[in-house]
């Protein structure tokens, strides 16, 4: 069948809308990130399907799916349209400084990723970045601006993207060096019951961005063959940038992720306070967009954040 002469194709802003759809696989995710409503999306969909002969998307309850036909188009609409875009900014001579746009949890954001940024930045100082940080929006990652992703345990991965593993989940008791010498040694887990115990309440742990089984101290103690006392703590939060404010604010002991807690322990700020250590198997994953890794600035930071995990 020969293909359909350009005159008589749907509108680009049809195909424009039909990509992100099929990237969120739902029309109001759509709309929030193209800023319409939910109606103007699901009709420029129909009028599509309607010009196009064919149902690009299976309809169910809370949930769509794409068929064979929108499978296949997606692909080809998305291939077109970085083509385009490629040749827009060539013309336009878009030679103007490259930014990175990263998605991540909050708390590693603010503790691994912003140092990383910072070390990146003494080296190549016109690269800039966006950080969308949250806990509670799992679609950012969706987001067509959007490069790298540090994804929190989640291994899911797109046709056209890249998956890097970075490095487990390992937890670890930490505290100021005062509060130690305070309160410490704690020579064993059970010893620990005996001091305040900051932790992270279970709702950080039902954030959509996180959906893990709690990691807490309930399960640190259990690991080192020991009962949570489960005394009243001066804090419990959702929050991880609270609990290491508390922490390095002499309040208490936190269970420290080994990725967060590096730069602070290794200036002195944190120390162990106990050796034990809580790890389930679960891991931090990079995702990288294959488009993206072809600007020079995207290929660098990847490398440079890969580099500091051997250092």
């Amino acid at each position: 069948m020969p293909p359909i002469k350009r005159r008589y194709l749907p509108s680009l802003g049809s195909f424009a809308t039909f990509e992100v759809a099929a990237k969120h696989l739902s029309f109001t995710l759509a709309a929030r990130e193209l800023n319409v409503t939910q109606g103007a999306i699901s009709q420029q969909i129909r009028l599509l399907e309607r010009a196009l002969g064919v149902d690009l998307f299976l309809r169910k309850h809370n949930t769509l799916e794409l068929t064979p036909e929108g499978i296949s188009l997606a692909a080809a609409v998305s291939e077109g349209l970085d083509r385009i875009s490629a040749g827009v900014s060539v013309i336009a001579g878009d030679d103007g400084p490259e930014t990175v746009t990263i998605s991540a949890t909050d708390a590693m954001a603010s503790f691994w990723l912003k140092p990383l940024i910072d070390s990146f930045r003494r080296v190549y100082p016109e690269i800039g970045f966006v950080v969308l940080a949250s806990d509670a929006d799992d679609t950012l990652r969706n987001y067509s601006e959007v490069d790298l992703s540090i994804l929190c345990g989640n291994e899911r991965c797109e046709v056209g993207e890249e998956l890097h593993f970075l490095f487990p989940e390992v937890a670890q008791p930490v505290c100021t060096p005062a509060f130690l010498a305070a309160h410490g040694p704690f020579d064993d887990a059970d010893s620990l019951n005996r001091v305040n115990l900051l932790h992270l309440h279970d709702r950080h742990w039902a954030a959509d961005a996180i959906g893990w089984q709690p990691l807490g101290w309930k399960e640190w103690f259990q690991a080192q063959g020991a009962a949570w006392a489960k005394a009243p703590s001066s804090l419990s939060t959702n929050k991880v940038n609270l609990l290491m404010a508390a922490t390095l604010a002499g309040e208490g002991v936190m269970l420290g992720w080994q990725h967060m807690i590096r730069a602070p322990v290794a200036e002195g700020r944190l120390v162990l306070a106990h050796p034990g250590q809580l790890t389930i198997g679960r891991g931090n994953f990079l995702n990288c967009r294959q488009k993206s890794l072809r600007r020079p600035g995207v290929a660098a930071f990847v490398d440079h954040m890969l580099a500091s995990l051997k250092a």
